[in-house]
């Protein structure tokens, strides 16, 4: 599989990843609490609850209403149903046109969970060139592409960031937001979420960082092997501050604030925010 990553944009990498073989999948967990906010869904990775993180206000981010994820296309009948108790309303699938035609779940779209996703080619930067390019074999040069990407990703994902806000707005029940691995686009997703509710941006960063050996990320490795030395895979295979750090610093750059970022770009005004804390917060 890995013979396709020329033509492959730069988190189809991710995408590629075969899931955990069936022996090796925990079986799936109840309901995440706030002692344990992964929830195991066989074929899946990375699936986990949004909720229990504090706003500086005081007040809490509700369980059951968010959830972030890997992939959700290789999921077995047993994590599909694993995912259909939990009520889900939509999912809003952040992967480009390439990722999602060899991975895909047509069931979960017919299973009434709103699935929605959009074309596009994945282009944030020219991953894939750069790190073929054996001069950036190093940890150090994996750390700056993956840094260009995330600061790519505010405008590249723009649409799909305010699909996710009008869905969390509307307030109809819990949402999924996905992408591959389920730790840059969607750990961006997530960030902007948090922070349009008022949680501060340290628990933001913490929540960012939960993805490192998250559940099922561990078959990603494989997925790579060859494409790098050993050494340099850790940087594109999990998440670091500063690529979280890179992304907002991009926004202000570009918008002057994360609020008008926010407002202008994701439609995220002053009254779709009082829609999300009144049906995210308690």
């Amino acid at each position: 599989m890995i013979r396709r990553l020329a033509a492959a944009a730069a988190l189809a990498l991710l995408a590629a990843a075969a899931p955990l073989p069936l022996a090796a999948r925990p079986a799936p967990a109840a309901h995440a609490g706030a002692h344990q906010r992964f929830i195991l869904l066989e074929g899946g990775r990375n699936f986990r609850d949004v909720g229990g993180w504090r706003t500086a206000g005081g007040q809490t981010v509700r369980w059951g209403r968010l959830y972030r994820s890997g992939s959700l296309g290789r999921l077995t009948p047993v994590g599909e149903a694993r995912l259909e108790r939990l009520g889900i309303t939509a999912i809003v699938d952040l992967r480009s046109s390439e990722e999602r035609a060899g991975d895909t779940n047509t069931r979960l779209a017919a299973a009434g969970m709103g699935y929605w996703t959009r074309d596009y080619a994945f282009a944030s930067s020219d991953v894939i060139g750069r790190l073929r390019d054996p001069a950036n074999h190093s940890a150090a040069a994996v750390r700056t592409i993956m840094r260009d990407a995330y600061r790519a990703f505010p405008r590249e994902q723009a649409p799909s960031y305010r699909e996710l806000f009008a869905r969390l707005a509307a307030g109809k029940g819990p949402v999924v937001v996905n992408c591959s691995a389920g730790k840059d686009r969607t750990g961006l997703a997530t960030a902007l979420v948090l922070t349009a509710l008022g949680v501060p941006y340290s628990t933001v960063r913490h929540d960012f960082l939960l993805s490192n050996g998250a559940p099922g990320m561990a078959s990603l490795g494989a997925a790579m092997n060859g494409l790098l030395p050993s050494a340099a895979l850790p940087p594109l295979l999990g998440v670091e501050p500063a690529y979280l750090d890179a992304a907002f610093a991009q926004i202000r750059r570009d918008y002057g604030s994360v609020d008008a970022y926010l407002a202008g770009e994701l439609g995220v005004d002053d009254h779709v925010r009082r829609q999300l804390r009144e049906n995210l917060l308690r």
